[in-house]
């Protein structure tokens, strides 16, 4: 009758896994294997702190068209933004260039000195949050072959050892090559999320580069015209409609 330690110990006698792959594959193996989790790692991280930034940009855009565009001017507005913010530095540098278009020298028009200036905030803005998805798309497109990698060597050795003891059965070849491809596995487990958090990460940075975009240009409207042309949502939610004066003329009344 098998006892319950001689089970366990059964068990953790398996000549195949993941460890016996490593221990058999030399330092090729552990170098490979270490490499894997580094992305993995790196990738992970990637993703939970762009995700996190990207919300932060996106929760301030609801804020700013209700605080910001809501205030009579904007060194009121900008009061309202957060210090630090992707939005503040927008409106920083808009009111920066305002005060340095009137200490230039050659005449410039304002509209293309403050175009200019939001223009380089945006693309600051885009850049920051685009940081860290070359990582994720180097993860995605090299771990599969560093894997691979590691299977070539695993097989090479299983093969050459099982030339050198003569023996070409079945189940001398299947188990040392089948233990061979943990390491294909083990690539293709790191690329996958990184190729499938680069897309998403991509996809919601064209969300927020829109979104960016679009508050500089109502910013830029804002600032040239001296607050006489506003965002339409909020232009639509602050006019109030004024009903037609009824004094019996249909002069002043048409549809009266």
């Amino acid at each position: 009758m098998t006892t319950p330690a001689a089970g366990a110990a059964a068990a953790n006698s398996n000549p195949y896994g993941l460890m016996a792959a490593l221990h058999q594959g030399g330092v090729i193996a552990w170098s490979v294997f270490i490499i894997l989790v580094i992305m993995s790692a790196a990738t992970w991280y990637i993703m939970f702190t762009k995700l996190i930034e990207q919300q932060k940009v996106l929760n301030q855009a609801k804020r700013v068209r209700t605080n910001f565009w809501g205030t009579p001017t904007i060194r009121d507005g900008v009061n309202k933004l957060e210090k630090n913010s992707a939005y503040r530095q927008i409106v920083d540098d808009g009111l920066l260039a305002q005060e340095q278009h009137t200490k230039l020298i050659d005449p410039v028009d304002q509209h293309e000195w403050l175009l200019g200036s939001l223009s380089r905030s945006t693309a600051a803005i885009n850049s920051k949050l685009g940081t860290g998805l070359a990582v994720l798309a180097t993860v995605g497109s090299t771990a599969p072959f560093v894997g691979l990698f590691g299977t070539v060597i695993g097989i090479y050795r299983a093969l050459i050892k099982i030339g050198a003891a003569g023996q070409a059965s079945i189940d001398a070849v299947a188990g040392p090559v089948g233990e061979a491809l943990i390491m294909t596995a083990l690539g293709l487990i790191v690329a996958v999320p990184a190729v499938l958090g680069y897309n998403w990460l991509v996809r919601r940075n064209k969300v927020v580069a829109e979104q960016i975009g679009v508050f500089a240009n109502d910013l830029h409207g804002y600032m040239v015209s001296n607050g006489a042309v506003r965002p339409l949502l909020v232009s639509a939610k602050a006019a109030t409609p004024v009903p037609p004066v009824k004094t019996g003329s249909a002069a002043i009344n048409p549809k009266a």
